[in-house]
């Protein structure tokens, strides 16, 4: 059995380029943490757990010679192949599954490529349920109050509280069984239907998703301020190898 790893590397991140300096069309994934992009933080994450068979990597086609040269420098332990990315996350994804070649049986894991702090434990936990339920997110619960709200032209206007214990807040990876993913992902694009995640498909198609505790630290960069608490975390990664000798 195979396991993997699709990273949708396509997307510009708007919020991103309004850091100081940032150049408008540079892609948030490859803005530097430690002189190296966010995407290598990421990569190096998923090349470094043994249940790992290969990555696939979809990017913008304008993106995807640099980053060759840049992947042969880094000499990551699983094969990464790149495949062109789609206008959307999901049309990256589908273009990922139609390049690789995977048994139904086989597990897919998605990965957004700006969550460099994904741990191993996150990772296998996420492979170990997908195996025993078909498929399984990353995620965790909610700390603060949610609200559900109705938008007005006045803005937006509470109706509802919505209780807290009910509520997750999901991350990546997110992984399947590829036959269950392939089934769900050809209905969505049948019916013209767009999802938040994969994992929106896979319950629209009828398919019950399990969640498996994730990390706050699993942040999502996509603001200049996420930046700081990026660089913040990873020095502190960086100690603790340090510390171990590694």
């Amino acid at each position: 059995m195979k396991v993997i790893v699709i990273i949708p590397a396509a997307g510009l991140g708007t919020r991103m380029s309004s850091a100081a300096g940032a150049p408008k069309s540079k892609s948030k994934q490859f803005f530097e943490l430690d002189g190296t992009p966010i995407l290598f933080h990421t990569l190096r994450k998923f090349a470094q757990c043994p249940s790992v068979s290969e990555i696939v990597v979809a990017l913008r086609k304008n993106e995807t010679t640099s980053f060759q040269k840049q992947i042969e420098k880094e000499k990551l332990k699983k094969p990464v192949r790149v495949v062109e990315g789609g206008e959307h996350r999901q049309n990256s994804v589908a273009n990922a599954l139609a390049a690789i070649d995977a048994a139904d049986d086989d597990i897919v894991l998605v990965h957004d490529a700006v969550r460099p702090f994904v741990d191993q434990d996150t990772i296998v936990g996420v492979i170990e349920a997908v195996k025993k339920y078909e498929a399984a997110i990353a995620g965790v619960p909610a700390v603060d109050t949610v609200k559900q709200v109705e938008r007005t032209a006045d803005g937006a206007v509470v109706i509802a509280t919505v209780p807290r214990e009910r509520m997750v807040l999901a991350q990546t990876p997110q992984g399947f069984r590829f036959g269950l993913l392939k089934k769900a992902f050809a209905e969505a694009a049948a019916d013209g239907f767009m999802g938040t995640d994969e994992a929106s498909l896979i319950e629209r198609s009828g398919g019950t998703v399990h969640v498996v505790m994730g990390s706050p630290r699993n942040m999502k960069i996509t603001s200049p301020a996420d930046l700081e608490l990026a660089e913040f975390f990873l020095s502190q990664e960086n100690r603790r190898k340090a510390s171990l000798g590694g």
